[in-house]
């Protein structure tokens, strides 16, 4: 990815921005997850109730530690380790400071160690960023930065001009307690 686009989108995203950008499936909607006027933009331009959480993308595990409780999954830390970076997210029990606009109504955080690059450079830089696909809540999620501009026209701060790494859906995810698989990919 162009070092311009990078600089451009974290500097987008430390002035309480909201960015689209490419991840492993669909083009995602982000943010840093403790501004929570920039998460509630995400929620209003989805038109998503806050009650349903959001997905935290990390570039390692580390960074995560202080939205989530990876003891209380430690029976499933190897599983965990094992899928990261990847296309695998986890549900993991949030820690009580974890911020209720991430969390929705549950005690866990959706949260993932991406593999894909440009996210990877992102949240190296960033820490963990909101990841929430880029789509109205009705309709499909945007696939390409054509797809996002039509969607919200003007609304996002700052597009990532760049691709997905794939084709496939939307990622897998699973609760980090049981191991079973909430949704496939």
């Amino acid at each position: 990815m162009n070092a311009l686009h990078l600089k451009r989108a974290i500097s987008v995203c430390a002035k309480s921005g909201v960015i689209a950008y490419p991840t492993e499936a669909v083009f995602g909607l982000g943010c840093l997850p403790l501004n929570q006027e920039s998460v509630n933009k995400i929620l209003k331009l989805k038109d998503r109730p806050v009650d349903k959480g959001l997905i935290l993308v990390a570039f390692s595990i580390e960074e995560l530690e202080s939205f989530v409780d990876f003891s209380k999954v430690e029976h499933n830390r190897q599983e965990i380790n094992k899928s990261w970076p990847g296309p695998v997210t986890w549900l993991v029990p949030a820690k009580p400071e974890t911020p209720n606009w991430l969390t929705g109504i549950h005690d866990t955080l959706a949260v993932r160690v991406s593999a894909h690059p440009l996210v990877r450079d992102l949240c190296e830089k960033l820490g963990p960023i909101v990841s929430t696909s880029a789509n109205p809540s009705s309709a499909e999620p945007a696939k390409s930065n054509q797809a996002v501009r039509e969607y919200f026209l003007n609304d996002i701060d700052y597009v990532i001009p760049a691709n997905i790494s794939n084709d496939l859906r939307p990622t897998e995810i699973r609760d980090g307690q049981s191991g079973n698989i909430v949704r496939f990919s």
